[in-house]
């Protein structure tokens, strides 16, 4: 296969719910059509963001279906597949082919934990052959699974064994291994770059084209302005975007990360996604309150998404 290399951000969706705890499919064609107008590329659903293995496999695919039926032309939908039974992660990876979804992708099941890397090759294998025709990505985030393997070995054991296997989500804080995988064999797999508080860095190590984040959900805006600052030569500006990008990481740090705190953000600024799962903490309205207030202060709603 040839593998299109993705140039530009593609985002990491909240799953929306309904306070009964349900999945709630009616904000989606809304969130599509604003993270398409802030900028962004694509969807990678039901991923960690999306608290995607808090949800049933029927779950999981009513949610593949509302986004391909939601999204522009030409807006990517990679579908996460990834679970802790391999059978559903091939039924999850033949569904997302029979809808159409520009891709799959999958992370390294928290249980069993995968200990040695021809264990993690033969699960991404065995996901991969259930949609041969779709690109596979791997989806490295050792802080979910404590699957903390080394990533160069790995793209050497899948290069030429699994033939749809186009790259990884690289979530981890070594830029130098990030950057030895993206050198490999001449930047021949897509190494897409998933922490969004180093955005800026990889791109300074020259070749990085394309990431994955959870924060483009509302500060898309500013993580797209970041690769436009730097192609454009304004080292000032990209310096600038990525500093405050990490101070809206900041914020939401206090209130449990991402998962929890950035959803919550959503309702402030105008879409309520709904709560989180159990056994996730959710925000209390004093605590949504104080968020605001850390928000304001950073003056973050004259730069979030705009719908």
């Amino acid at each position: 296969m040839t593998m299109e290399k993705i140039i530009g951000l593609i985002d990491a969706p909240f799953t929306p719910m309904k306070q009964s705890g349900d999945i709630n499919l009616e904000p989606i064609p809304a969130y599509a059509a604003m993270l398409a107008k802030n900028g962004l590329k694509g969807v990678f659903i039901n991923g960690s963001s999306g608290e995607g293995y808090m949800l049933t496999t029927d779950e999981r695919k009513q949610l593949a279906e509302a986004w391909m039926a939601a999204v522009p032309a030409g807006f990517k939908v990679i579908v996460h597949v990834g679970s802790c039974c391999l059978r559903e992660s091939v039924e999850l990876a033949k569904h997302a082919a029979a809808i159409g979804a520009w891709g799959i992708g999958a992370m390294a099941p928290p249980f069993p934990k995968i200990g040695r890397v021809e264990e993690l090759v033969k699960y991404c294998e065995t996901i991969a052959a259930a949609a041969p025709e779709l690109p596979f990505y791997f989806y490295h985030i050792p802080a979910f699974n404590g699957c903390f393997l080394p990533m160069l070995d790995f793209l050497k054991a899948v290069d030429g064994r699994i033939p749809n296997f186009a790259g990884i989500k690289y979530t981890f804080e070594s830029l130098y291994e990030y950057n030895q995988c993206r050198l490999y064999k001449d930047g021949k797999f897509d190494m897409l770059h998933g922490q969004d508080e180093t955005y800026l860095p990889s791109l300074a190590q020259g070749g990085a084209q394309g990431g994955i984040c959870g924060t483009t959900n509302y500060n898309g805006r500013e993580q797209v302005a970041i690769g436009e600052a730097w192609a454009a030569g304004d080292l000032e500006r990209a310096r600038e975007l990525q500093n405050f990008s990490q101070e809206v990481i900041n914020v939401i740090c206090h209130f449990r990360g991402n998962i929890v705190g950035g959803k919550r953000i959503m309702k402030l600024i105008g879409l309520d996604l709904g709560p989180n799962r159990i056994p996730w903490r959710n925000m209390t309205d004093e605590e949504e309150a104080a968020m605001k207030r850390e928000l304001e202060e950073i003056h973050f709603f004259e730069r979030c998404n705009r719908f």
